[in-house]
């Protein structure tokens, strides 16, 4: 898409300038220390619209009854529920169970993650980067609004159009291993979460505004 991708000049120096930001300043929270993929996706299943302070109490509880995808299969729903009791949109929790039940290992390619039931695009980037360090591309609220207001500040996430543009921004902006990828995607999120939020947009605060378009104007 026209318009879309960023030079490559400047994505170094933004996704630096990023990572570089996160080594000081992101949170320390439990998913972010582990690889394993199935702890990545329980991870991400329960941030689905819900806050991070919310499910950092139920994270380890529920791995605790479940530490593994086999352990999660043989689970009776009801014991599933109770697990997820607090956290709301049960739904989630019951498209992990089905999920366990029908496959034994997570792929690390993010075409064969979104071809399972109940993962979606941002979903598999994020298992895919988080877990097995692949070089994906992830865009979630956070991360669109962060691309948007840094890169294109008419982009409206609403629209196919707008998603199809901040996807392909996120592409291009990717370091070039998957290890950088990691903190990259991470950081982006983070940004996201802490200072280029949707109430305020700190950018006296922000590690990038020497690279966005939108800056203290906005």
């Amino acid at each position: 898409m026209a318009g879309a991708r960023v030079e490559r000049a400047r994505a170094a120096r933004f996704s630096q300038a990023l990572r570089i930001w996160f080594r000081k300043h992101g949170r320390d929270l439990p998913w972010r220390s582990t690889r394993d993929p199935y702890r990545v996706l329980v991870s991400e299943a329960m941030l689905q619209q819900t806050q991070v302070s919310r499910v950092v109490g139920f994270y380890d509880r529920f791995l605790d009854r479940f530490p593994t995808m086999q352990a999660l299969a043989k689970a009776e729903p009801r014991r599933v529920r109770e697990s997820w009791e607090g956290l709301g949109y049960y739904a989630r929790a019951r498209n992990l169970h089905a999920l366990a039940r029908q496959v034994t290992a997570l792929p690390s390619d993010p075409e064969q993650l979104r071809a399972l039931p109940g993962i979606g695009a941002y979903t598999a980037g994020a298992v895919a980067s988080f877990a097995f360090e692949r070089r994906a591309e992830l865009v979630d609220t956070n991360v669109a609004r962060v691309l948007r207001r840094a890169f294109a500040p008419r982009a409206n996430f609403k629209t196919s159009g707008g998603q199809k543009r901040l996807w392909s921004i996120a592409e291009s902006i990717l370091p070039r291993t998957g290890k950088a990828t990691w903190e990259h995607n991470q950081a982006l999120i983070e940004l996201g979460a802490l200072v280029c939020t949707a109430r305020v947009a700190r950018c006296t605060e922000c590690p990038v505004r020497n690279y966005c378009r939108t800056g203290i104007r906005e």
